[in-house]
């Protein structure tokens, strides 16, 4: 009992969730994450998108079971290695996406068009694009897309162009990283075909992904370089120029929201450690929490970004 209980949480990879917390990037950079009528909507939101995801893998697992079954480790997945029926998990989908459908209604109806648009392009994904060179890695971009976008629809707010871009960047960049580890540990595991695990991983030479790796891991750079300089954080401020010398105040003016490009330097330069080194970038949620300097330097981010923004005059 608690074996199956285990696998159909296997099945739901809760670990992939963390992909969400994206959705605060609209309220955090707006100045308003400790508004809490704001707050408790984009964590209703998070959960709604949290089933939603689980949803899709469900199904993408279901379409793909004949390919899993000859992929080193997607073949140890819940429904691959037939601990769990086909018939289940498409009960345990219909349970998810429908929990998931209801909430959204709950938030608002442009919430509701994004989680639906997700799902189709999910499927659409799963049918026809996965095998679809370059098409495959702008379906997976787009889905940390929709969760920063799903985040400005609930608040109202939304992120400048630059960290738009960014986003972007970003994800693409993850996307790639992705799609370059998983060619490696097919081409280092005995007995696969490529071809037959994954079409489009056929028509990618290392070479081309690590020139699309390098491509968006500097526009990520470059991106995010121009947003910190161009924002003008804004929020809760503590006026700190009477507990400092005369000359301090002056300093504290500088655009100090740049100070968190130092710890993104670092974390794209360990992710790209971790793919090529490593070969783990298959799975980025499975990286950032394996790899503790990585998440390290999100933490750093997060709290250097959260300490600017909400208590640097």
């Amino acid at each position: 009992m608690l074996d199956h209980l285990y696998q159909i949480l296997k099945l739901l990879r809760p670990r992939q969730w963390i992909k969400n917390v994206a959705l605060f990037a609209a309220i955090t950079f707006a100045g308003q994450l400790f508004n809490f009528n704001l707050l408790e909507q984009v964590i209703l939101g998070v959960i709604a998108f949290s089933f939603l995801s689980s949803s899709t893998y469900i199904i993408n697992d279901i379409l793909d079971v004949r390919k899993d079954k000859l992929h080193p480790f997607k073949r140890l997945r819940p429904i691959a290695s037939g601990k769990i029926s086909i018939s289940e998990a498409t009960a345990i989908f219909l349970l998810m996406i429908t929990v998931s459908f209801v909430l959204a209604t709950k938030i608002g109806g442009l919430f509701f068009l994004i989680t639906s648009l997700y799902i189709v392009l999910q499927i659409f994904y799963s049918l026809l694009f996965k095998s679809a060179v370059i098409f495959d890695i702008l379906f997976i971009a787009t889905g940390y897309i929709l969760r920063v976008l799903a985040g400005e629809v609930i608040s109202g707010y939304h992120i400048s162009v630059w960290l738009l871009l960014t986003t972007i960047s970003l994800s693409l960049f993850l996307a790639v990283g992705k799609r370059r580890s998983e060619l490696t540990l097919l081409r280092n595991f005995n007995g696969a075909k490529i071809e037959e695990v994954r079409k489009s991983l056929s028509h990618y030479s290392s070479h081309l992904l690590d020139s699309f790796a390098a491509i968006f891991a500097t526009s990520t750079f470059i991106f995010y370089s121009m947003f910190t300089f161009l924002e003008n954080p804004s929020g809760i401020k503590i006026n700190l120029d009477l507990l400092l010398p005369d000359f301090l105040p002056y300093y504290l003016q500088r655009k100090w929201l740049m100070i968190t490009i130092f710890p993104v330097i670092y974390g794209l330069m360990k992710y790209l450690q971790d793919i090529y080194e490593k070969s783990e970038g298959e799975s980025p949620d499975r990286v950032l929490l394996s790899d503790k300097s990585l998440l390290g330097s999100v933490l750093v981010w997060g709290i250097l970004v959260i300490f600017v923004i909400y208590f640097m005059r």
